[in-house]
C-alpha cells in the first residue's frame, strides 16, 4: 500500500524483474500524481513491488529503476520498523505484531495517506477483552481526519527478511510482502487422513419430470395449418362411476381367479415333487438296509466258519445253544419214553462232538492270534521314531535302539523259517549264538546249549521232523530274550508295568468257581452287583457250557450310544459304566427289545437316546427307538408336549423300572468319579498311532480299591 503526498503527479514506475520462481507475494502501489521523486535504492533480496509505510507515499517513476548503490542503505532486521499492509502492523526487532482492523482495512482504503497519517509513536493500548489495540490517525483529501483502531495480533513465528527498498529522499522504507505472510503449517503427516467412509461415495440417479410449455396454433386469417394428420374423436357411452367400479371389480375377479389358479397349481406341483422324492428316498434306505443286513449276515456267516477271537467264539457257541433248543423242541414234541431218551442221548453225543471241533478250531486261532501278536510285537520295537516336522510332514528317525530291536526282529524270523538246507541252519545258529553271547546269564547259557545240541542233531542228519520241538524251545527262549529290557532297551516301553506286590495284598478276593484267590481286576462287577462272585474265566466257562449267550449286538448297541454321549460334552458318566448285560436287561426287560413308537425289533436298527436332551443319559431318562426315529426325537424341545400325555406316562413308567433296577448307579458313579483320580487308566486302543514312532507308553491295568459297604 502507498500513500498520496500533495504534490503534483507523476508516472508509474516499471516493476522489477524478478525470476517466477523466486518471486515472493507482494502488493502494488497505486500510481497518484506527484513530483516524480529520486529513485528508490534497493535494500535487499529480489526486485519486488514493495509495500510503503504510513509516513510518506511511494515515488513512482517510468521505466526500471535501478537502486544506487551509493545512496541506498541495507536494511536491518532487527530494525524496529513499523508497517502496514493488508490491515497488519509489524515491528521488526521485536516479534511480528499484526493489526487486524473489524471496520476498515489499511490497503483498501480509496483515500490518500499523508505523511502524519501515522503518529511517530503511537500508544498500544489493551481494549476490555485483553488485546492490543493501536489508533490511527488519517487525514483525508478534504481535510477531515479519521480515526481507525488496528487489534494487534501477536505472532511467535519470527519470519524471515526477505529484502525490501527505501527512498533516497525520504528514507522511507518498504518491505516485501513475504515478511507478512505466515509461514506454512507442518501438519502431522502419522495421523490417517484416508478411510473407507471418505474415499466411499454412494452415487444416486433420480429423474424429475419438468414442466413443458407447448403451445396450440389454429389455421386463420393470414395463417395456414395443415390437417392431415388430425384425428376426429368421437365421443362414446357415458360410463358413471358405479359402472367403471363393477367393471374393475369383475376383471379384478378374472385376474384373482388365474392367479389362484396358478398358485394352486404350483401348490401341487410340490407335493407331487415331494411326493416322488420321499418314494425314491424310502426305496434307497430300503435298498440300503438290505445291503446292510446282508453285509451284517456275510460278517456273521465268516464269523462263524472262521472265528478268531472270543467274541466270534461266543457267536458260535450261541448258534450251537440255539441249534440244541430246537432240537429238543423237535424231540420233544415227536417222541417219547425210550426213543425221546435215545434221541436226546444221540443230541448229546452230536453236541460234544461239536463242542469239540469248536475247541480244535479255538486252538488253531489262538496259535494265529499269537503269531500275530508276536509279529506286531516286534514291528512295534523295530520301528522308527515318528513325528511331525515343522513343515507339515512326518519324519521318521532310527535310534540304536530301533537298530538293535531290528536285528533281533530279522534273526527271529530266520529261525522261523522252515525248508532250509544243512548249511544255512547252521549259519542261522551260528549268528545266534554270536547275539546271546553278548550277555552272560542264565537264559542265554540255556540258548547256547540248545544251539549247540541242534548243530550236534544236525551234524549227525537227524531228521527235521525230530528237531521240531527242540527249535520250538530255542524260538521261545529267545522270544522271551528279545522281551527282556536289559537286552532290548526298545522292549521297555512296550512291556506291562508290574503291579506292586504289596497293593496285590489289599485287592485279593476268593472265587467261588475255581477256588483261586486272585486280583480284583480279574473280577467283573455288574451294576447292581452286591457280591464279588467268579472270576472272568469261571464266567466265560459257565458261559461255554450252560449259557451260551451273545452280546455282539448290545456290544454294537453300546459303542454307538457311548460315542453319541462324547458328542454332547456335558461330563456324561453313567453310560461308561454300563456292561453289555445291563444293557440287554434295559433294552429286553424294561423297553421290550422294541421301539416304542414303531415297535421294530430288529436290535441293529435301535438305539437309546435322551429322553431329555438337556439332562445327561441314564437308565431313568432314555427311550428306545429307531435310528431314524431318534434323529426326529432329537430335533423336539419338548418331547411331552409332542407326544402326548398317554404315550408321554408309557415312558415314565418305563423310566421307574429302570430307576428300580439300577437304584445303586449314582452312588457307583460318585464313586467312581472320586477314586479314578489318582489311577492310572488303561491307554485307548488308538495308543498305537502315538508320536515318537507309535509305541505305546507303559500300559498298567485298571486298579480300583475294595468298595466300601456303604458305597453301594
Amino acid at each position: 500500500m502507498s500513500e498520496e503526498p500533495e504534490t503534483t503527479p507523476a508516472e508509474p514506475v516499471a516493476e522489477p524483474v524478478v525470476e517466477p520462481a523466486a518471486e515472493p507475494e507482494q502488493t502494488e502501489a497505486q500510481p497518484e500524481p506527484e513530483t516524480q521523486p529520486e529513485p528508490e535504492a534497493k535494500t535487499g533480496g529480489e526486485a519486488a513491488p514493495t509495500t510503503a509505510t504510513a509516513e510518506e507515499p511511494a515515488a513512482e517513476q517510468e521505466g526500471t529503476e535501478e537502486p544506487d548503490e551509493s545512496s541506498g542503505e541495507q536494511l536491518d532486521p532487527d530494525r524496529t520498523n513499523v508497517i502496514v499492509s493488508q490491515g497488519r502492523v509489524s515491528t521488526g526487532a521485536d516479534d511480528v505484531k499484526l493489526i487486524d482492523s473489524d471496520a476498515v482495512l489499511i490497503d483498501s482504503l480509496q483515500t490518500n495517506l499523508s505523511q502524519e497519517a501515522l503518529t511517530p509513536q503511537p500508544s498500544i493500548v489493551k481494549n476490555q477483552d485483553g488485546q492490543d489495540t493501536l489508533t490511527v490517525t488519517i487525514k483525508k483529501d478534504n481535510g477531515t481526519t479519521e480515526t481507525v483502531t488496528v487489534v494487534i495480533k501477536q505472532e511467535t513465528v519470527r519470519r524471515a527478511f526477505l529484502g525490501g527498498w527505501r527512498h533516497r529522499e525520504t528514507g522511507k522504507e518498504y518491505h516485501n510482502s513475504s515478511v507478512q505472510t505466515i509461514p506454512k503449517r507442518n501438519y502431522d503427516t502419522s495421523m490417517k487422513r484416508s478411510c473407507r467412509e471418505t474415499q466411499t461415495v454412494t452415487q444416486k440417479n433420480e429423474r424429475c419430470q419438468t414442466t413443458s410449455d407447448t403451445s396450440t396454433q389454429m389455421t386463420k386469417t393470414g395463417c395456414w395449418v395443415s390437417d392431415r394428420e388430425d384425428k376426429i374423436i368421437i365421443p362414446g357411452k357415458y360410463v358413471s362411476a358405479d359402472d367403471k367400479f363393477a367393471y374393475m371389480l369383475r376383471q379384478v375377479i378374472i385376474l384373482q381367479s388365474y392367479f389362484r389358479r396358478w398358485k394352486a397349481r404350483k401348490y401341487v406341483d410340490s407335493i407331487r415333487q415331494d411326493h416322488i422324492r420321499r418314494i425314491e428316498w424310502e426305496k434307497k434306505e430300503e435298498e440300503r438296509k438290505r445291503k446292510e443286513k446282508e453285509r451284517r449276515l456275510r460278517e456273521e456267516y465268516q464269523r462263524r466258519m472262521q472265528p478268531l477271537g472270543k467274541e466270534d467264539f461266543d457267536l458260535v457257541y450261541h448258534a450251537l445253544e440255539l441249534w440244541r433248543r430246537e432240537e429238543v423242541e423237535n424231540i420233544n414234541a415227536t417222541k417219547s419214553g425210550p426213543e425221546r431218551k435215545a434221541a436226546l442221548a444221540g443230541l448229546m453225543d452230536e453236541e460234544t462232538q461239536l463242542i469239540a471241533s469248536i475247541q480244535r478250531h479255538k486252538l488253531i486261532a489262538k496259535t494265529e492270534t499269537n503269531k500275530k501278536k508276536k509279529k506286531g510285537f516286534l514291528d512295534r520295537c523295530a520301528a522308527p521314531k515318528e513325528w511331525i516336522g515343522f513343515d507339515g510332514m512326518p519324519t521318521k528317525m532310527d535310534t540304536p535302539y530301533t537298530m538293535r530291536a531290528k536285528d533281533l526282529k530279522m534273526t527271529y524270523e530266520s529261525l522261523d523259517k522252515r525248508y532250509l538246507t544243512r548249511e544255512e541252519r547252521l549259519d542261522i545258529l551260528l549268528q545266534l549264538k554270536l547275539t546271546v553271547k553278548e550277555h552272560d546269564c542264565k537264559l542265554t547259557k540255556d540258548i547256547v546249549e540248545l544251539i549247540d545240541r541242534e548243530a550236534d542233531l544236525l551234524m549227525r542228519g537227524t531228521k527235521e521232523k525230530n528237531l521240531e520241538g527242540l527249535r520250538q524251545r530255542i524260538s521261545t527262549l529267545f522270544l522271551q530274550y528279545i522281551k527282556t529290557p536289559l537286552f532290548n532297551p526298545e522292549a521297555a516301553n512296550l512291556l506291562k508295568v508290574p503291579e506292586d506286590p504289596s497293593s496285590l495284598r489289599k485287592n485279593i478276593y476268593y472265587c467261588r468257581g475255581c477256588g483261586n484267590y486272585l486280583p480284583s481286576t480279574d473280577f467283573e462287577l455288574t451294576t447292581n452287583a452286591r457280591t464279588i462272585g467268579r472270576c472272568r474265566k469261571c464266567k466265560d466257562l459257565d458261559g461255554e457250557g450252560r449259557l451260551r449267550e451273545d452280546f455282539s449286538r448290545y456290544r454294537s448297541l453300546l459303542q454307538s450310544i457311548r460315542e453319541t454321549e462324547e458328542s454332547y460334552s456335558d461330563s456324561s458318566r453313567i453310560i461308561f459304566l454300563l456292561t453289555e448285560a445291563d444293557l440287554r436287561y434295559l433294552a429286553e426287560n424294561i423297553w421290550g427289545a422294541q421301539s416304542v413308537l414303531s415297535q421294530w425289533e430288529d436290535t441293529y436298527d435301535l438305539t437309546l437316546v435322551r429322553w431329555n436332551k438337556r439332562k445327561e443319559w441314564s437308565p431313568w431318562n432314555c427311550i428306545l427307538l429307531t435310528n431314524e426315529e431318534a434323529r426326529a426325537h432329537f430335533k423336539l424341545a419338548k418331547p411331552e408336549e409332542a407326544y402326548g400325555t398317554v404315550f408321554t406316562q408309557k415312558v415314565k413308567y418305563r423310566h421307574i423300572l429302570g430307576k428300580q433296577h439300577f437304584a445303586s448307579m449314582p452312588k457307583l458313579s460318585d464313586y467312581m468319579n472320586k477314586n479314578l483320580k489318582n489311577v492310572n487308566m488303561p491307554l485307548p486302543s488308538n495308543a498305537d498311532k502315538v508320536m515318537f514312532g507309535g509305541v505305546r507308553k507303559k500300559e498298567e491295568t485298571l486298579s480300583l480299591p475294595p468298595l466300601a459297604e456303604g458305597a453301594m
